[in-house]
């Protein structure tokens, strides 16, 4: 300490004392970069149950409007974000749409606050205007500007986890959208108890992974600012009335009852008659843009226009069983046949997609199940436990594999190789093997069968069969383990257990079938005459 100065690389340091993390709760500390100051107090410690020291120090920083985490931590302790007006008078977050700083950010306004979402070129125009050879980062300038201001203790590079785009690896900025929700969590309880009685393949799925989804369930964000795709059908005016509208008709009618009125502009009006026709001739068109050209106006005589975001797309796969057979509008009939549905399947991964869709618009609308049974599958993965990626290129072509090998040896090998439920490796030895195994021992029984049959003339009467008492030892053994195999199989796939099928169907051919019938009965068939003997191994191999 005696021999520091103002300016020293290395500062020295010593113990004072040692204390929990909760002892900062509610301490307060100085902004750091004071651009924007929030009108409520929000520099102090909170504390929050998803950081821990295994990812670092234990303290990090809290930004509300950039991750979900901090904002619900921050919502739960009263610590505000950190906003900006727009152009229209709206608080918005102090970087854009674009990755960018606002211009509130006066040393950075403008810049991206990740100099990944920059290009070569972009880096060099940047450098050139930072006055230096090679770009420095807003992070970097930031850490510089903090050590010049005499607010850092120490600015270092490190590495640690963050959330990357998996298209384009570049860094994922989390943004704050108004968004319309589905209030799920009011049914909770609901989707628990029917989520109690569907019969899961694997029974931990149910329990666990989905069940553990529903015990967390949070309102389903509906709405997405996208352009293709179903639109919102929700009209709303400037004041904040609002309707939500359910049908063609329903729509029609609001329409017609807009034209009464004087409030729409004739453009606006123009556009209404121009839906009605189209209407009229079966050629209407509910997506945008043709969509958001429809005025409606609100009981108290305001324009409405339409909202402009879409559904999110999970919404049209969950509302499926409805809208195949247009229901309610058509097919009541043919939907009540088929609604639930006995089963499904999917990837392990729609546990937060398609089997959560299904089951909350089901819930929700009916107070019922939309599947009754559900094998979800595991991932295919390449032959060393690797994700199947174009960009990694361990991707394996299907329509290659199909020329190569065939579609029953690849099925085969995928159904028995391992249970649906979990992930599989896949390697073409496998699928080579079932092929030569499985498929060369059946294609071989075959051709042992038709070479002698077509040399004896051999064909099956169903009238003159050796009695089965009369059967061989040998032929009742076999006959006793296919039936035996048929019980087993139709009690495997009753279970939704196919690789229990599979398997049992394989061990049949190879070990009992080729192994052991054929290879003991074969000098049946060479015999001359066509003895009971011989009719018999006919047609237990038949």
């Amino acid at each position: 300490f005696e021999t520091y100065k103002e300016g020293d690389k290395n500062i020295p340091w010593k113990v004072e004392m040692n204390f929990k993390g909760e002892h900062l709760d509610g301490v307060e500390y100085e902004q750091l970069l004071p651009y924007v100051t929030p009108e409520t107090p929000a520099f102090r410690v909170i504390l929050g149950d998803f950081v821990t020291t295994e990812d670092g120090t234990g303290v990090v920083h809290t930004s509300p409007t950039f991750g979900a985490d901090d904002f619900r931590v921050a919502q739960q302790n009263g610590i505000p974000s950190i906003m900006v007006k727009d152009e229209t008078g709206k608080d918005v977050p102090i970087v854009d749409r674009r990755g960018r700083f606002v211009a509130e950010i006066t040393d950075f306004a403008g810049e991206p606050v990740k100099e990944q979402y920059l290009t070569d070129e972009e880096k060099t125009a940047e450098a050139e205007k930072q006055g230096r050879e090679k770009y420095l980062s807003v992070d970097e300038r930031i850490g510089i500007k903090l050590k010049h201001e005499n607010k850092a203790f120490n600015v270092q590079k490190f590495d640690h986890t963050y959330p990357h785009c998996w298209r384009t690896d570049k860094p994922v900025l989390y943004y704050p959208l108004d968004s319309w929700f589905i209030r799920t969590t009011a049914k909770k309880q609901e989707l628990l108890a029917l989520n109690n009685t569907i019969n899961w393949k694997p029974e931990s799925t149910g329990t666990g992974r989905f069940g553990n989804w529903l015990e967390n369930l949070v309102d389903w964000n509906l709405s997405r600012s996208r352009y293709w795709g179903t639109p919102l059908p929700i009209w709303r005016s400037e004041d904040g009335e609002e309707v939500c509208i359910g049908s063609i008709a329903e729509l029609e009618n609001g329409i017609r009852h807009a034209l009464k009125d004087d409030v729409l502009s004739e453009e606006q009006r123009a556009a209404n008659e121009k839906f009605l026709a189209l209407v009229q001739e079966g050629k209407e068109d509910l997506h945008r843009p043709y969509v958001d050209e429809i005025y409606l106006i609100s009981a108290s005589g305001q324009l409405m226009q339409r909202e402009p975001d879409l559904i999110d797309v999970w919404f049209d796969s969950g509302a499926m069983p409805y809208a195949q057979w247009h229901y309610p509008f058509e097919n009541k009939d043919i939907f009540e046949k088929s609604f639930p549905a006995d089963y499904i399947s999917e990837g392990v991964d729609q546990t937060r997609g398609w089997f959560f869709t299904l089951h909350a618009i089901a819930g929700l609308l009916y107070d019922s199940v939309a599947f009754k049974n559900v094998v979800s599958t595991g991932l295919v993965l390449e032959k060393n436990g690797k994700k199947m990626s174009k960009r990694l290129g361990n991707g394996v072509d299907p329509f290659k594999a199909l020329r190569e090998y065939g579609a029953d040896p690849i099925r085969w090998y995928m159904v028995t190789n391992a249970n649906p439920w979990d992930n599989l490796r896949y390697n073409a030895d496998g699928v080579t093997e079932v092929r030569n195994k499985f498929f060369g021992t059946l294609t071989n029984t075959y051709a042992f069968f038709a070479l002698y049959a077509n040399v004896d003339g051999y064909e099956l009467n169903e009238f003159d069969r050796v009695p089965k008492e009369n059967l061989p030892e040998l032929d009742r053994w076999i006959l006793s383990k296919l039936n035996t195999l048929v019980k087993d199989v139709d009690a495997a796939y009753a279970d939704y257990d196919v690789t229990r099928a599979g398997r049992a169907i394989q061990e049949f051919v190879g070990d009992h079938l080729s192994n052991w019938y054929v290879r003991l009965a074969r000098r049946r068939f060479w015999r001359g005459e066509m003895a009971e003997d011989k009719k018999a191994a006919y047609e237990t191999l038949q």
